[in-house]
């Protein structure tokens, strides 16, 4: 890429196909931090896996339960759902429709990395046309600037699918080393940038990531998961730290341009 470059950035798509077809336009590459897969539309509950197999009155009552984390009623409620059911079967069905759409809605180049809430195994099924690369716990240089990348989620009580440990996360982390741009689906560990001021809890943010926003110094530190954050964006020493935006509910990527 000669001159100048343009990156388009976007995280929690949530099944916002049609938008994420535009993502790219006047970008000279696309950056996905994952959380393609819509389980639940925390915001609109007739949307999602959940509603389409449940129904939105149930989509109703596990939200309320979720929202006052009262997480063990509902893994109960959602078990009583599920009974008799082939949940892997009907999940992984649905997850794939998901993904055949959003992969074929990428641009090229994009560069995607997992969210949470996603399912590594089945990337690769996905992810098969030239232009579309997938990075976790590596890096990738773009127009001259070195990008690290690191997926997935901590252990949280919504037992989520792509969670990992503490320590495996730690490691991807490290293994990404020195960059110009650290690419994370979570944020790091700082409170203003994991509370949600909607659903008024904080997400699990990393220690490792902010650790790493400190000692490496990155230019910039992005991320997604927390959809209304108390924080968007905030300086921690010389790096800026951004939340890129629910795309899902906004349709806009965030851009990066030099």
């Amino acid at each position: 890429m000669a001159g100048s470059t343009r990156v388009h950035v976007v995280s929690d798509v949530h099944g916002n196909t049609e938008a994420l077809a535009r993502a790219g336009d006047g970008a000279d590459a696309l950056i996905c931090l994952g959380d393609l897969v819509l389980f639940l539309d925390y915001a609109d509950h007739s949307r999602g896996i959940f509603p389409d197999l449940f129904g939105a009155e149930n989509a109703d009552r596990i939200v309320e339960l979720r929202t006052a984390r009262r997480f063990e009623e509902a893994r109960d409620f959602g078990r009583r759902l599920w009974d008799g059911l082939d949940r892997e079967r009907l999940i992984e069905g649905a997850v794939r429709r998901q993904y055949a759409e959003m992969f074929a809605a990428f641009p090229s180049p994009t560069y995607a990395t997992y969210g949470n809430v996603d399912i590594p195994g089945l990337w690769p099924e996905y992810a098969v046309r030239p232009g579309i690369t997938v990075l976790d716990g590596q890096r990738v240089e773009i127009g001259g600037r070195v990008f690290g990348f690191v997926g997935g989620g901590l252990p949280t009580p919504m037992r989520t699918p792509y969670e990992v440990s503490v320590e495996e996360y730690a490691a991807k982390v490290e293994a990404v080393g020195e960059v110009d741009v650290l690419c994370s689906h979570i944020p790091p560990e700082v409170p203003e940038l994991c509370y949600d001021t909607v659903a008024r809890r904080f997400e699990r943010g990393s220690e490792a990531l902010l650790a790493a926003i400190r000692r490496t110094r990155p230019r910039y530190a992005l991320f997604g998961h927390v959809h209304q954050p108390l924080a968007r964006r905030m300086r921690i020493g010389s790096t800026e730290c951004v939340n890129v935006g629910h795309f899902a509910a906004t349709g806009r990527p965030w851009a990066l341009e030099w």
